[in-house]
């Protein structure tokens, strides 16, 4: 029974764990990854990436973590790590907004006199201040959204779908595209940019030929955000396929993808894209087929499944979040953790944020 139970504690231990290890086998600088969650795609392609190149990086051994979209879970196996010894935490935190959780984590760093680095989540500035040691692997939470819009200005009058006039895509001809926008997590900086801003710079260029994107009736509305036209206006989506699908599915069961009610989908990442364009190929529509109906849709990520859909003629246009550059520059700050440098070192030919130790990773537009 004894060694039953054994057995049956060190499974959910490796359950919840992944060894990522270079060429060395069990030696090199120890370093614990920690993951929001292992169910996020885009992420999934981050940690893909960052196991193949560990493969010539015999001088660490990385260990991942699962933190199951639970913050005290994330917390505690830190924890663990620190009292086992870890030389290096990388953090993916859970609780995007929270000051406190981020600094709970920097303290626990601190008094273990650890190097740390936050990734791909936003943390503030003064978290990231709080400690030397401490730094931020990233994206410019507004590019994203910047870079979508332009994409859904560029569609819209490209020659096929503008006849100089209006875009075929503004069904009942009154001037403005109707759009359902599939938002992120609530207190993500990720989120806010990508909802608040893909609107604003496609609203920019569409300007001077007289159209505007307005939220459609299908979108709920907020009041905890700027009263900016935009902010408030969403299906909260949460970066699940699967949510974004079922609240497709509510939308399309009082509104119509034929009448003008609405004409485009704006998702701040591409599982929520894929999940809105799964609900609507039960409706017909986006499904590849010649002849099918069809409602432009654009995420972020350029996760592998978007870029396919994209191809196949089922989804619209992405944002490339550099999953191979994150991971790279994440393992070159590990690196110097390895070779007894500041963890920050050598990062003048990165695009860093003045006056704070954050690396900004670019985006770019996929269509």
């Amino acid at each position: 029974m004894k060694k039953i139970i054994v057995l049956v504690l060190m499974l959910a231990m490796l359950s919840t764990a992944v060894f990522a290890k270079g060429g060395s086998q069990g030696g090199g600088t120890r370093v614990d990854v920690f993951w929001y969650t292992f169910g996020d795609t885009y992420l999934a392609s981050v940690r893909n990436s960052m196991t193949e190149q560990l493969a010539s990086m015999p001088n660490l051994n990385v260990t991942m973590h699962d933190s199951e979209n639970n913050q005290a879970v994330q917390t505690q196996k830190i924890e663990t790590a620190i009292t086992q010894g870890t030389n290096l935490l990388v953090v993916n935190i859970v609780t995007t907004g929270s000051e406190e959780a981020a600094m709970n984590i920097v303290n626990l760093a601190k008094r273990a006199n650890l190097p740390i680095i936050f990734f791909n989540r936003e943390v503030s500035n003064a978290v990231i201040n709080a400690y030397d040691k401490a730094c931020f692997v990233g994206t410019d939470a507004d590019e994203a959204g910047y870079m979508e819009g332009e994409a859904i200005a560029n569609f819209l009058l490209k020659a096929e779908n503008w006849d100089g006039a209006k875009s075929k895509y503004d069904l009942d001809g009154d001037g403005t595209i109707k759009y359902i926008m599939l938002r992120g997590e609530h207190g993500n900086a990720e989120a806010f940019g990508r909802t608040k801003y893909s609107v604003t710079k496609a609203n920019e260029l569409l300007a001077a030929k007289g159209i505007k994107l307005v939220p459609s009736p299908a979108n709920q509305t907020s009041t905890q955000y700027d009263n900016d036209g935009i902010s408030n206006y969403f299906l909260y989506a949460n970066w699940s396929a699967a949510e974004a699908a079922n609240l497709m599915r509510t939308a399309l069961s009082a509104h119509s993808l034929t009448n003008g009610s609405i004409e485009l989908i704006i998702a701040n990442n591409d599982d929520a894209a894929l999940g809105a364009i799964e609900a609507m190929n039960e409706n017909g529509f986006n499904t590849g087929r010649a002849g099918a109906g069809y409602i432009p849709v654009f995420g972020v990520d350029a996760t592998t499944v978007a870029v396919e859909a994209i191809r196949a003629g089922r989804m619209t246009g992405t944002v490339l979040q550099d999953a191979v550059g994150m991971a790279k520059t994440i393992l070159a700050l590990a690196d110097n953790v390895a070779n007894g440098r500041d963890v920050f070192a050598n990062t003048s030919g990165y695009n860093v944020d003045q006056g704070v130790k954050k690396i900004r990773v670019p985006y770019a537009i996929v269509d």
